[in-house]
């Protein structure tokens, strides 16, 4: 098993299964887990339970707070597996400048699963209305560790597990 990077950001949109596989993916790698979902202001909970999709404004306090999350793991020096949606590049560079050792693992399942999953979760405050607005901000990111498809945990785990133990860039 390779050595875990100092932070791994499990990416994608909404429904792509970022918290599920960044949990699993930290036990892999005895890393610790951050759920930027967990970080989410009420007030963005709220807009996107109301069906209004998030823009740069709105995200940006977020993706500071998570950052600053992410720095603490780092200085401490724990290593972290983020799960973040991470649509753009200019969000991706936020979280990750300075950070050399951050390796991005990109999950893309195809919409019909995006929409299966979304609509099997009514408690959660992400809509399936709103992945439209999620797939048009998407800009895929360049050198990711990419998981194509619907793999179960297990196998998405062990395709970043191997990817991990050849590659160190984003």
């Amino acid at each position: 098993m390779p050595p875990a990077p100092a932070v791994t950001l499990v990416m994608g949109v909404a429904g792509a299964g970022k918290s599920t596989v960044a949990r699993a993916l930290a036990t892999a790698l005895d890393a610790e887990v951050l759920d930027g979902d967990d970080l989410q202001p009420a007030a963005n909970i709220e807009r996107m339970r109301r069906g209004i999709p998030l823009d740069d404004a709105t995200r940006r306090p977020w993706l500071l707070a998570l950052r600053s999350a992410i720095d603490e793991h780092v200085v401490a020096g724990r290593p972290v597996v983020v799960a973040s949606s991470a649509l753009k590049g200019a969000y991706r560079e936020l979280l990750l400048t300075g950070l050399p050792d951050a390796v991005v693992v990109h999950l893309r399942p195809d919409r019909a699963t995006l929409e299966r999953r979304l609509r099997s979760r009514p408690d959660h405050f992400m809509p399936a209305t709103l992945l439209d607005s999620q797939l048009a901000d998407l800009e895929p990111p360049s050198g990711a560790i990419v998981v194509d498809g619907d793999p179960d945990v297990p196998s998405a785990v062990a395709t970043i597990l191997r990817s991990l133990a050849g590659t160190r860039r984003r």
